[in-house]
């Protein structure tokens, strides 16, 4: 009794985070490829639209069905560009973009060193007259802001922390301005996904939070895949999306992670460290 106890939920958390779920949708999601998605997305017919008026942009939620299988994606259209722009507290960026194209290249990027798994499946298509991301929708019970206000705790902490590593190291990759925790969507298995990317792959070369990643761990097989990450894949996989200035900085910090992780390696040694996701 104790050994279980000791890796479970208080009585009351349980309670709280089965309420969450039970306001989720009774049907089971779908068993897919990533394939199947891509082209359930691409060609199913769009059949019922709602306004979210969630965050700054306010996404749609669509509902497709091809005849057999009727899902909800999400939609994002935003696509602008201005010189300037004053933003929240007072700080202006200069030559300020937010676009549904970097939602389609966070999820292409993620996708070649392994984190797809924590990536919804998105394309772009056309829907109303405008062109956008089109996204499959998450079963997700709560969002990282939710969960914090409610003070849940993950069952197993260190597997929950090995995926805010990832995403953290993720989250620098591609110089995400926004990556606030109503982005960080949880499933009832508490599994993490990474959402919204529209204000992400500006063209600094440096690393945002570098001390923070100095206090994280990292996976040794995402490591290695980030060294073996070639411009040639980047240019294929994001090319249509990024700007070859965006794809020179996202190379550029891709050096500066790899270098600040060996670095740490150096100092602390692997164990403390690195860990791996075959042990997970």
């Amino acid at each position: 009794m104790r050994g279980s106890a000791r890796r479970g939920f208080p009585v009351v958390v349980v309670l709280l985070f089965a309420a969450f779920a039970a306001g989720q949708s009774a049907n089971p999601e779908p068993t897919l490829t990533v394939d199947q998605m891509r082209a359930f997305l691409l060609n199913a017919k769009i059949v019922e639209s709602q306004h979210t008026q969630k965050g700054i942009t306010a996404p749609y939620r669509l509902t497709l069905t091809d005849g057999k299988l009727t899902h909800d994606a999400g939609f994002q259209s935003v696509d602008e560009e201005v010189e300037a722009k004053e933003l929240p507290g007072g700080r202006v960026e200069v030559n300020f973009v937010d676009s549904y194209r970097y939602d389609i290249a966070a999820y292409e990027l993620a996708v070649l060193p392994g984190l797809s798994d924590m990536m919804p499946v998105t394309v772009e298509r056309t829907w109303s007259g405008r062109k956008g991301a089109l996204t499959w929708w998450l079963p997700a019970v709560m969002d990282e802001q939710t969960r914090q206000a409610r003070k849940i705790p993950p069952p197993d902490l260190d597997a929950w922390n090995r995926q805010v590593f990832k995403k953290s190291l993720f989250a620098e990759l591609g110089y995400d301005l926004d990556p606030n925790r109503s982005n960080v969507l949880i499933s009832s298995d508490w599994h993490l996904w990474m959402i919204d990317f529209t204000r992400a792959f500006r063209v600094e070369k440096t690393l945002r939070h570098p001390k923070e990643i100095e206090e994280m761990m990292c996976s040794c097989e995402l490591l290695e895949r980030m060294r073996a990450l070639a411009r040639a894949d980047v240019q294929k996989a994001v090319g249509k999306q990024l700007t070859r200035q965006e794809i020179d900085a996202l190379m550029a910090r891709r050096d500066k992670l790899v270098a600040l992780v060996d670095q740490m390696v150096r100092k602390k040694g692997e164990a403390a460290v690195l860990f791996s996701d075959k042990h997970s």
